[in-house]
């Protein structure tokens, strides 16, 4: 089985130039299959803000009403993706820019209202992963931004954590696939306020240790849950840490193994 790598960036990397540069360099560098996810709320919502519409969130979730959605589209899938394509391309990394809705590849349904309505926020149903291996044995690496499809004309705001993880879970299907969650930290902390207390390994056993302990809290839980989800689905190990990692096998950051 070939080897795959997913890995999913957030704002904190697309929103700094410098950091975003570094980042799509050692992206570019990596052997083997590989697919990028990325998010761009921050930019999403600098955007809105200059036109004048008010971003509105809860517990860090974004309400996707129609005019969001517009902002949501033109800064995901057009803003953000088409600059990472061609910074990748500079670097020799002939890459393709896809929303979910670009040859069927992540069809999903507009989440149900409850307590909260979340607008026009997408929930995945399916992944096309025949046709992303189409692009990878094309030698395309597929840069996917965090927006979905309903296969009725609808696109969907859907979160890029969660785009990640389920294409990682479709794609094990035809690779041994790691997926990696890049974000400011070193990985998951024993000590919030130590900066290198970065816990190795992960495994069931201990993640209950760690949440009975206090030790991972707020919205560390639904990031290691969704690894969980990944890892318990056929993803052969996902890693959380700071962008760094996809350069050395050595450095800190944490991995999720069942």
């Amino acid at each position: 089985m070939k080897k795959l790598s997913i890995i999913k960036i957030g704002g904190n990397v697309i929103e700094n130039k410098q950091e975003l540069s570094t980042f799509l360099k050692l992206f570019a560098k990596l052997d083997g299959l590989k697919i990028l996810v990325h998010g761009g709320g921050k930019l999403a919502t600098q955007l809105a803000t200059k036109l004048g519409i008010q971003s509105k969130m809860v517990a860090g979730r974004r309400i996707t009403d129609a005019e969001t959605l517009e902002v949501i589209t033109m800064v995901y899938a057009g803003l953000a993706n088409k600059n990472i394509v061609a910074q990748l391309q500079a670097h020799k990394c002939n890459a393709i820019g896809l929303s979910g809705a670009d040859g069927n590849m992540i069809q999903a349904h507009k989440r149900p209202v409850t307590e909260i309505d979340y607008g026009f926020a997408g929930d995945v149903d399916d992944v096309n992963k025949n046709i992303i291996s189409k692009l990878l044995k094309a030698d395309l690496t597929p840069v996917f931004c965090a927006m979905t499809h309903d296969g009725e004309g609808q696109l969907l705001n859907t979160n890029a954590d969660t785009i990640a993880s389920e294409i990682a879970i479709a794609m094990s299907a035809f690779y041994e696939t790691t997926l990696y969650y890049c974000f400011e930290k070193k990985g998951v902390l024993q000590n919030i306020k130590d900066e290198d207390s970065v816990i190795s390994q992960i495994n069931n056993r201990s993640y209950t240790k760690l949440l009975n302990e206090g030790i991972i809290v707020d919205g560390m839980i639904p990031k290691i849950d969704n690894c969980f989800y990944a890892v318990e689905r056929g993803v052969e190990k996902v890693c959380i840490g700071h962008h760094s990692m996809l350069a050395t096998k050595d450095g800190l950051f944490t991995t999720i193994t069942l």
